[in-house]
């Protein structure tokens, strides 16, 4: 491996169930080379780093932070929802790194959140956010992350939670019904099984089944598609109940944390959805929650709208 001339530049990568990723850091703290490879065309972290060291310019690093979509317990490292794992000192061993840090993904997009600008994130109904209250963060992608910040005085701590892996809490009973045939499926019903990439369609083809009609053999993307331009029906209904279930999901975070600092919707699929999840139920069913509607009402919602946010955590957490 080259050496690194100036000691100060590092690797880091924010590496989720479908795609990975990187960036470097320069000697001023800058993020530069930013570059996103699909999971699918590496056997894991090592070999996708390599190649992303190999493919782009600058010294070599000695040290890197990596987020990750999974929880984070121990030196060995498996996927949730991915084919990757790995041992974290034989990677750091074999990219002759002097540190190499392993944080949750969402853990490092919680980070990111007080260094968004305004311009970064969009405001989905009222409230106004607390100062130094707890701040809720939750967002659909591969998966489902959930995390959030606390103030301790002098900076923002951030948690690492499995929030999403919680039992689904259906509302009514369509709901109900919809959890019932996932859990003859799954056995256990969590809200990722909704509210992720996969959840979409098993939100489409539990609809079908309840509802008879024949599901087709679409894929995430299809179903959006096809529900932001209106050309499916069946697609559109799920994606509306995605929303509703989002914010009912969203309103039980906020209370369980007492995020008075508002609630973030991170992830890869809502900030996709534009107009659509403004005007969904997600707001609405966010706020209702029998005597603390208004207690939730005064909390503002925001989706994530910038580009790669987590890497900035990730930064953060290495600094």
């Amino acid at each position: 491996m080259p050496d690194n001339p100036t000691g100060s530049h590092a690797l880091i990568a924010d590496i989720g169930g479908t795609n990975a990723r990187f960036a470097r850091i320069d000697a001023h703290q800058q993020i530069y080379a930013e570059q996103t490879l699909s999971c699918a065309d590496f056997t894991g972290l090592a070999t996708a780093a390599a190649a992303y060291l190999h493919a782009t310019e600058g010294p070599y690093p000695t040290r890197a932070a990596i987020a990750v979509a999974t929880p984070v317990t121990q030196d060995w490292i498996q996927f949730t929802n991915s084919h990757w794992s790995f041992s974290t000192e034989a990677t750091r061993r074999k990219l002759e790194l002097e540190q190499l840090l392993i944080l949750n993904d969402f853990t490092a997009l919680a980070l990111a959140l007080p260094l968004l600008r305004a311009d970064e994130r969009r405001t989905v109904g009222g409230g106004e956010a607390v100062a130094g209250a707890p701040i809720g963060l939750i967002g659909p992608g591969t998966g489902l992350g959930v995390s959030g910040l606390v103030w301790s005085g002098d900076r923002w701590l951030p948690l690492q939670t499995e929030g999403g892996h919680v039992t689904f809490s259906p509302v009514d009973e369509r709901e109900w019904a919809i959890g019932q045939i996932l859990c003859r499926r799954f056995g256990h019903v969590s809200p990722e099984r909704l509210l992720s990439g996969p959840g979409l369609v098993n939100l489409y083809t539990a609809l079908a089944e309840l509802e008879g009609w024949s599901a087709e053999d679409l894929q995430p993307a299809d179903i959006t598609e096809r529900a932001l331009t209106g050309r499916c029906s069946h697609s559109r209904d799920t994606l509306n109940l995605f929303c509703a279930i989002l914010g009912t999901a969203a309103g039980n975070l906020a209370i369980t944390l007492g995020a008075r600092g508002g609630i973030y919707i991170g992830g890869g699929i809502v900030p996709r959805l534009g107009e659509f999840f403004e005007r969904s139920a997600f707001r609405s069913r966010f706020e209702t929650k029998g005597r603390f509607s208004n207690y939730l009402a005064t909390i503002p919602t925001w989706v994530v709208a910038a580009t790669n946010p987590a890497l900035r955590g990730v930064a953060a957490a290495l600094a």
